[in-house]
Order: structure tokens, then sequence, then C-alpha cells
């Protein structure tokens, strides 16, 4: 809105030029961002608290979590305000990257409301029936895929990724680009949200990864600075710069009401929705492998739920009773059973998802 109102007007007061450049309004794009969580953030919480919308363990976790039980959720509302809004008023929003992802966004959102909605308000215990949240992150998925395969105005990008640590190689997937598509927004919004166990967990690697990818936003809608770095230049990505900004600051922000002793937790509104933000960034860059690197917390999490899963009934088959290869999964339950404190295991995450993020910016000159 500010890009559309005042750089118009540049020509009669030339101040207003700064509205051009990308780096200007990210900035502002992050600082409406964390101001708007810090102006919502207190009165949506009191909000939650006063209709009930609080958490109930249900005994998920370990036994010391019982003490989260009244702590208002749903809160990642504060995340989705704080990020719409900032992009809308800092963006261009005739660009096609920007009104992808923040489609995306904005649906996985809904489909994350609706399961809060249905777990705290209508009291159904497990929300959403889990079938029914995956079909939404397929169709998604398949929507997004469709619009990058068969849309005209993004031909010139190919269904095609790049492969971190090698020089000009892509793995171009043909039509199995719209599946691929699908399995990365599913994976990345499920990885985030069963990470968002412990307070300040998600928020905290989120805002590591969105920075990040704010960074190689910039980078690749840079002719120069993408080909010093040899990767994939992509007209007008630069504006994905803004919305990662944003979610940066709305995420930053949120972590701090969500910090230790969390005052409220992001629910499935915010999990869900964040995760397909990431995704769908990873997806539009071509970098969704390097996701994997950046966003490496969030993949071992998923992961340590898989391998749970799989050896318990594996081990039915072969010992014949069913055994666990964590104390408890998600990976993170696991260290806090084995003795660490809950905000051992937070700040010692956040330290592995800044080594990644360094980890994965090095992969731009290992080639």
């Amino acid at each position: 809105m500010f890009y559309h109102l005042l750089f118009p007007m540049s020509d009669e007061f030339t101040f207003l030029n700064v509205f051009q450049y990308i780096t200007f309004r990210s900035a502002g794009s992050a600082i409406t961002a964390l101001i708007i969580s810090f102006f919502i953030g207190p009165i949506l919480i009191k909000q939650l608290r006063k209709s009930q919308i609080v958490e109930q363990t249900n005994n998920r976790g370990p036994i010391s979590h019982k003490s989260k039980d009244g702590t208002p959720t749903m809160g990642g509302i504060i995340i989705l305000i704080s990020l719409v809004v900032p992009t809308l008023l800092w963006s261009n929003l005739t660009n096609k990257y920007i009104l992808l992802v923040l489609f995306s966004t904005i649906f996985m959102g809904i489909v994350g409301f609706i399961d809060d909605y249905l777990k705290n308000t209508k009291k159904t215990k497990k929300g959403l029936v889990g079938k029914y949240k995956i079909l939404g992150q397929i169709t998604l998925g398949l929507i997004i895929g469709s619009v990058l395969y068969f849309g005209d105005q993004f031909r010139d990008l190919g269904p095609v990724t790049s492969v971190p640590f090698f020089k000009n190689l892509e793995i171009s997937f043909g039509i199995f680009y719209i599946p691929w598509v699908a399995l990365v927004i599913t994976g990345s919004s499920n990885a985030v949200n069963l990470t968002d166990g412990l307070d300040g967990l998600a928020s905290g690697l989120l805002t590591i990864c969105a920075i990040s990818l704010a960074l190689i936003s910039y980078i690749s809608g840079r002719v120069d600075f993408s080909d010093y770095l040899n990767i994939i230049y992509l007209p007008t990505a630069g504006e994905l710069t803004i919305f990662a900004a944003a979610l940066g600051g709305a995420c930053l922000g949120f972590l701090w009401f969500n910090a230790s002793p969390a005052q409220v937790f992001m629910g499935d509104t915010g999990s869900l929705s964040t995760g397909a933000a990431l995704g769908t960034l990873s997806i539009l860059l071509k970098k969704e492998l390097i996701l994997v690197i950046l966003g490496g917390v969030f993949v071992v999490e998923a992961l340590s739920v898989m391998i749970q899963v799989g050896y318990f009934h594996l081990s039915k088959k072969l010992y014949g009773e069913s055994r666990r290869f964590f104390l408890m999964a998600p990976i993170h339950h696991h260290f806090e059973l084995k003795g660490w404190k809950e905000t051992q295991v937070v700040i010692r995450f956040w330290i592995i998802g800044i080594i990644f993020a360094i980890l994965t910016f090095s992969t731009f000159k290992i080639r």
C-alpha cells in the first residue's frame, strides 16, 4: 500500500524514492510486524484467556508440562496479523511471488484456525481430523504446484530446484513438480507443527529461518549477487524479502510472549501457517533442498516422530512387544526426560538452528 501510494509521488517529492528500495521496505516491514505484535499481543492474550481458549495437555508430553494447562493458545493469530498487515503495507501487491506466498500462508492459517477452534472452543478432543488436515495441506500444495507449472507468468522459471554443494546442478521434475510442491508444503507445515512443543522453541527457530530466507530472497533477486554466488537468478523475487522480513519480525514479536514461561502458545493456527510460509518461500526461490539444511532442527524433529512410530510397530513384530526408540518423541521431549531443563533444550536447539543457517549460506560458495 505504501509502495503504491507513495512511490508514484517520488517525481514531486524526491525523498519518496526510498520506497523503490527493497532494503528500506524490508526494514519497514520487519519493524511494523514487531510493533503490531507488541500492540495486539496483550489484547489477544487477554481475550483468549477470557474466552477460555487455553491449553489442555491431556497427558501429552512430560508430566512437567501439566503446569502449562490453562495457558492461552491459538496465539498464531498474532503472527498472522503481524505478518499479513506489514506485507500488504510495504510490498508491491502486483508481484506474483507475494500473492502466492500470501495465499499459501493464509490458506494454512485457516486450516490451523479450524483445528484450534474445534479443539479449544468446541472441545473436540483431537480437533480437525488428521486426514482432513493432511488433505488441506496436500490441496494447497497441488494448487501452488499447478499455478507454478501451468501459469504463464511462471513459465520462465521451470519446474526445477537447485542442488546444494554442486555448481550449476538443478533437478527438473517435469509434471512431477506438482506433487513435489505438495510434498514440500505438507512436510514443512507438519515439521513446524511437531516442533512447537516447548516455550519459544518453534518461534525462535522460525525467526532464524525467516531472516535467512529474507537474505536469500534479496540475493536471488539481484543479478549481480546471484551471479557471484552462482545461484538461480529470479527477477522480481527480491520482493519476497519484504514478506520474509515481516515473518521474522512477527515471529520475533510473538517470541516476546512465547518465551518461557509462555504467556501464549501459537497453536496450529501459527505452526501450520508459518510452516507453509517457509515451504512456499523455498519453492518460489528454488531452494527446497536448501530448506532441509536451513530448517535442519525442524527436519530432525519430524524424523524423530517417524522413527519412533516406525520402531514402535517394527519392534512389535520382531520382539513381540512394542518398544520406543526415544524416551519420547518429538526429540525435544526425549532430552527433557534425559534431564535437560526446558530452557536448555530450547536455547541449545536455537544454537543448532543458527549453525544450520550458517551452513546454508556456506553452500553457496562450496561448489
